[in-house]
């Protein structure tokens, strides 16, 4: 019968054989994270959202939107009229467009115009918060796809508002024009503001060497 460790000390002294139990080694089921790596997803989101971003644009203003002019008399929807609206064109899309026609506008609002600026406004989120280190300049820029999110999505129930309505009141004319002209220039401002982003990020290695 084998001896413990302890009977083999207390027999031979100092010159106990006694066996070395060594535990298994631990293997980390982690992978490291490198700088690098971080960054390479980060340029696959990014990729993948421009991609939806500029699929969802065509798809709303230039396919579904433009579509929805046969069932208003060739009119242009609100969404389309980049300087904006007054009563007299409103009065116009109410008559021409019957309650089918409104109901597919708002269809199209709460699916293509709220993923459009949800996901664009995401992609310029990271966009720039991965190109733009300082933070007064980062939150500077992230105001504007902010602003432009909010926008849109507010111009789309104003419009659906002012087309639902008996008749074209102005106030709230005003307001659905003057938010789908806004929702235009953030637009315009946010891609301006991703460009300046990406031009800072490339600066950024060169400036640290």
């Amino acid at each position: 019968m084998a001896k413990t460790p302890a009977q083999r000390i207390k027999k031979h002294g100092s010159k106990a054989v006694v066996p070395q139990h060594q535990l298994p080694a631990v293997v980390n089921p982690t992978t490291a994270r490198t700088p690098e790596k971080a960054q390479s997803n980060s340029s696959l989101i990014l990729i993948a959202g421009v991609v939806a971003s500029l699929f969802l644009f065509w798809y709303l203003h230039l396919l579904t939107l433009d579509q929805l002019g046969d069932l208003s008399a060739d009119l242009a929807m609100p969404d389309s009229l980049i300087g904006g609206f007054d009563a007299a064109y409103v009065s116009q899309l109410q008559a021409a467009m019957n309650d089918d026609a409104r109901g597919q506008l708002n269809y199209v609002h709460k699916t293509a115009g709220t993923l459009f600026p949800l996901i664009f406004g995401f992609t310029w989120l990271l966009l720039i918060g991965t190109n733009v280190a300082r933070k007064a300049l980062r939150w500077a820029l992230w105001s504007l796809p902010l602003l432009f999110v909010v926008v849109r999505l507010w111009g789309n129930a104003a419009i659906d508002g002012v087309l639902a309505s008996g008749t074209a009141d102005a106030g709230q004319v005003a307001l659905a024009s003057g938010l789908t002209v806004a929702g235009w220039v953030l637009l315009v401002l946010s891609l301006l503001a991703g460009a300046a982003a990406v031009f800072l990020g490339a600066r950024q290695p060169k400036a640290a060497s």
